[in-house]
């Protein structure tokens, strides 16, 4: 059976990528692609890359042009704030996986602290990988696919926490990441010229990711400091916390991550001796890890690698969107790299 698939904000670059997923997906096919300002243009006008679309054009994002396109199911690529309006206008037994924050936080409170505008309430949060949440994507019609620097995160740090080796009250990430995770906006601190050569921190000291990786690991204090890097795509994380005692080791870390993910089809721990690396996750579905602990402060050390625009936008809602349709949760989806 193949399933039309509505793509509601598809102009952007993780709405190219669920264009392309869906594009080479054997059981999908795109019912429609939505837009606001390119309404009515050729999609590879937009998506060059995406030559099996050249008769399709842009409709205009609403709830009428959706319906009207009859989908099973709908992706939803938009600006944060703007997917809860949509989805209310919607059916209730549609499905439908957000990859906007607006369903992602339980806390209203904490909404108000990283967000504008009202809370729109939360939905199954859209990480197959967390102990139970599989089962609850498979049993809902409304996911909240996570955030690109949540995933690398909390895939990294939840088994950590739910173990109980590491301490939740003093977590730090530093993660890096390609220049597609700031959307396709003409700004300044984009241009070539500028990202060329260059790392450069934002929101330093207050990404909104933050009460979102709290709330999937159970974290009590977090600091996340992104920082731009000069590539396209790829989110290179390095997580850190306090082991819960002395003598938890390297191998210790290392074990916990191997048992965790052994019958995870898209998170990998690396060899010993080898690093995660963005390169090696570009265009997939995959993580990658790495374990050790600081010689000096004798802190945990999880590194993870994932593509920003797979395993933490567009590869994650297929993965979700694969669950709710009753289909094999890796169809579509691929482990394996590209090189050089």
């Amino acid at each position: 059976m193949t399933y039309r698939i509505a793509v509601a904000g598809a102009s952007g670059y993780a709405g190219g990528e669920a264009l392309r997923l869906i594009c080479d997906h054997p059981e999908l096919e795109l019912a429609c692609a939505t837009a606001h300002t390119q309404a009515g243009q050729a999609l590879t006008e937009v998506h060059p890359h995406l030559p099996g679309l050249s008769e399709r054009y842009f409709d205009s994002t609403g709830s009428e042009t959706i319906q009207a396109a009859r989908p099973d199911a709908v992706v939803m690529t938009l600006p944060h704030g703007q997917s809860a309006a949509l989805a209310a206008e919607l059916p209730d037994d549609l499905a439908i996986v957000d990859l906007g924050a607006d369903h992602r936080l339980v806390d209203a409170d904490q909404w108000a602290k990283y967000y504008s505008g009202p809370h729109a309430g939360s939905w199954t949060y859209g990480l197959p990988e967390l102990p139970g949440q599989r089962e609850r994507i498979q049993a809902s019609t409304r996911v909240a696919a996570t955030g690109c620097y949540a995933v690398a995160t909390i895939l990294a740090l939840a088994p950590l926490l739910h173990s109980g080796i590491a301490q939740k009250h003093d977590v730090v990430t530093v993660a890096a990441s390609g220049t597609t995770g700031a959307g396709n906006n003409p700004v300044k601190r984009l241009l070539a010229s500028e990202v060329t050569g260059s790392l450069t921190g934002y929101k330093t000291g207050r990404h909104q990711h933050v009460p979102e990786i709290k709330q999937a690991t159970g974290a009590t204090g977090l600091s996340l400091t992104p920082v731009l890097a000069p590539m396209p795509r790829g989110i290179l994380a390095t997580v850190t916390a306090l082991p819960a005692t002395p003598d938890i080791d390297a191998d210790d870390v290392r074990d916990l991550l191997l048992t965790t993910y052994k019958d995870e089809p898209f998170v990998h721990v690396v060899p010993e001796g080898a690093q995660p690396s963005t390169k090696a996750v570009l265009g997939t579905n995959s993580a990658q890890l790495q374990a050790t602990v600081d010689a000096d402060s004798g802190r945990l050390i999880v590194t993870s690698a994932v593509d920003n625009l797979g395993k933490g936008a567009s590869g994650q809602v297929v993965q979700c969107l694969n669950l709710l349709l009753g289909l094999p949760e890796t169809t579509g989806l691929t482990v394996n790299g590209i090189a050089p």
